[in-house]
């Protein structure tokens, strides 16, 4: 995956590709929406240098030896980034990998990340041989839940102040998609 030109997918409503530097300010509007973001799992940036980190993280999983690939969501009708989402943490020796993603508030309840996910996770189980995905979801995000769910994750347990934003310690959900439960849906 290192050395292939990035993944870019499309889907029937979206371009599904790299995120670069001159998306810095729009994952900014994104990012800095304490509300929207308020699940996401770290604190929101507060200028331009801290979204440029963003973008930068997102580059670094595609290096050496490649830890997975994060999309940029533009919508097909006018080029707006509206959020991103990717697998990570790709451990290639257990073929599993962790899920993440955010949307702008404008574009919530359309189903647009449903479909970036299902584009997501069939190049993960189809291009990257993943068998099992992981989220980490908080208990109170039941739109994301609802989400992961639709698309077969289960939920397998519940981690204890796993994650840490806001200044305080939160419990997580952690789901799991088997690529064989993924092919029957």
């Amino acid at each position: 995956m290192n050395d292939e030109l990035f993944p870019s997918l499309e889907t029937a409503r979206l371009v599904m590709r790299e995120v670069t530097a001159s998306d810095a300010p729009a994952l900014l509007a994104i990012h800095a929406d304490a509300e929207a973001m308020r699940w996401f799992g770290v604190d929101p940036p507060t200028d331009l240098a801290q979204a440029e980190q963003i973008v930068a993280s997102f580059a670094n999983l595609r290096r050496p030896p490649g830890t997975g690939v994060r999309w940029g969501l533009a919508r097909k009708s006018d080029g707006v980034l509206i959020g991103t989402c990717g697998l990570f943490r790709w451990n290639r020796l257990w073929g599993t990998c962790t899920t993440g993603y955010e949307l702008a508030r404008p574009a919530w309840g359309r189903g647009l990340m449903r479909e970036a996910l299902q584009a997501a996770l069939g190049y993960g189980f189809s291009r990257m041989s993943i068998e099992r995905v992981e989220a980490q979801v908080h208990p109170d995000n039941a739109a994301s839940l609802r989400l992961l769910q639709g698309l077969g994750f289960v939920v397998e347990g519940r981690a204890r102040a796993q994650g840490r934003w806001g200044g305080q310690r939160h419990d997580m959900l952690l789901l799991g998609l088997l690529e064989s439960e993924y092919r029957k849906g």
